[in-house]
């Protein structure tokens, strides 16, 4: 596969963040992106694991209790581990690779790729993980969500042949995919997923819940525990001999039983009981705080805006009704918001002068900058600013930039010691955060 530069890289995610969803309905020019500002910051962001080098990082996640391996989720296809942390040397070896898929292709192109990665509470002991990542199946894109298991003899390697799809879903475009993954506090598994793509809304699924699973933060059940609920048929889902799904949803998901959504009535057999929150554009990037639990999410605006939220049950969070905290009049829904509707308002916004489109991050307890403890640290991926905002206890939180570093596509944690790492698309590392020489002492 050809790798991009990182100039290139930056330029076309940034054209599939703003222009390229308009192109295709309209053949009007499209202005530029502004130029990158550089601002002026005491910190910059340095090559956390020198010598190691990935193919277009996205993703940095940890196994749960594991503080010797780190894993990096590459674009292109692969899960890569950075195994020996508690030596002097880590080194990279290969955990995942899907670049070689039975029965269908990869897809990697634009916003399309391995997109996610998610441990179980048990992963040492059942040696599942969960994977969400783009493909083609006769030709027709699709977004699928699957569950692997790792050999039992090499738990540092994954059983390709042991892929369980749990849905597989048609996609009419290739941006707007999420493709995040997290284990909440309460054992189920969350999944980010965008709007279908295309530029306003086209495809009209934000407004809805009983179309399929978009726009969302959904919230399943892998485990089939007890009082767990079958999930409602859809074409997208994959089921046993029996008819069974591979998942179940958890009897108190917000939107079981719901019979009308945006003021029109709606049969309940058919809404998406997976949906945890509604209303979201293209939620990227998302993380629990621990030890609150809060779900914080970053979601990428269409021309005007970047958001951050906190997601909660059953939260609307307006598109496309609504672009962060202003109207939006350009979707499907046009200035018609319905008598009902309630979107939650973000905690954060910013507009195209400062970012052109965000990447969801991290609540920070570590110990090297204890002048940021428990700030929301978040990135731009175009502009590459770092921002940290604090609550204050006010609607929009305070906030500060940090460092600049354009190519910022995932942020997460050390295993060792809870510092920030930042993984750049761009450049192809893993970086973390640091005073610039001759700036103030943290204090």
């Amino acid at each position: 596969m050809k790798t991009m530069s990182p100039l290139s890289t930056i330029a076309l995610l940034a054209v599939c963040a703003v222009t390229a969803p308009l192109v295709a309905q309209t053949k009007k020019p499209k202005p530029p992106p502004p130029p990158i500002v550089m601002v002026k910051t005491d910190n910059e962001l340095v090559d956390a694991f020198p010598g190691l080098k990935f193919e277009m990082p996205l993703g940095i996640v940890s196994a749960p209790g594991d503080k010797k391996r780190l894993f990096v989720v590459e674009k292109t296809g692969r899960v890569q581990i950075i195994a020996g942390l508690d030596t002097d040397r880590p080194e990279k070896k290969l955990f995942l690779d899907l670049t070689q898929i039975p029965e269908s292709t990869l897809v990697t192109e634009g916003e399309c790729g391995m997109l996610g990665l998610a441990f179980p509470p048990d992963h040492a002991k059942s040696g599942r993980c969960f994977v969400y990542y783009s493909l083609k199946i006769g030709g027709v894109l699709h977004q699928r969500l699957s569950r692997f298991q790792v050999f039992p003899n090499d738990p540092s390697r994954v059983n390709n042949a042991t892929e369980q799809p749990l849905f597989t879903q048609k996609d009419e475009a290739s941006n707007h995919n999420g493709g995040d993954l997290h284990f909440g506090p309460d054992g189920f598994l969350y999944i980010s997923v965008g709007d279908g793509g295309g530029g306003n809304d086209q495809f009209d699924n934000a407004r809805f819940i009983n179309k399929g699973f978009h726009a969302a933060i959904l919230r399943i059940d892998v485990d089939k525990k007890t009082g767990s609920l079958p999930p409602n048929p859809h074409a997208s889902l994959s089921v046993d001999t029996n008819g069974a799904a591979f998942y179940a949803v958890p009897a108190d998901n917000p939107f079981i039983g719901r019979s009308a959504h945006h003021g029109e009535r709606i049969d309940p057999k058919t809404v998406r009981t997976e949906i945890w929150a509604t209303g979201l554009r293209n939620p990227w990037r998302f993380s629990f705080e621990v030890p609150t639990g809060r779900l914080l999410c970053g979601d990428v605006g269409q021309n005007l805006y970047e958001e951050i939220n906190i997601i909660v049950g059953g939260g609307d969070y307006g598109w496309s009704y609504r672009e962060a905290l202003h109207p939006f009049t350009s979707g499907p829904g046009k200035d018609r918001e319905p008598a009902d509707f309630q979107p939650v308002a973000p905690i954060y916004e910013y507009s195209h002068a400062v970012g052109l489109s965000v990447t969801g991050g991290v609540v920070y307890r570590g110990k090297s900058f204890p002048q940021h403890r428990e700030k929301y640290i978040f990135a731009d991926y175009v502009t590459g600013r770092v921002i940290a905002l604090k609550d204050e206890g006010k609607a929009i939180w305070a906030d500060e930039t940090l460092a600049q570093d354009p190519g910022i596509a995932g942020i997460g944690f050390d295993p060792r010691n809870g510092e920030v790492l930042f993984a750049n698309l761009a450049s192809g590392q893993i970086k973390r955060l640091q005073q610039k020489a001759g700036a103030a002492p943290s204090n």
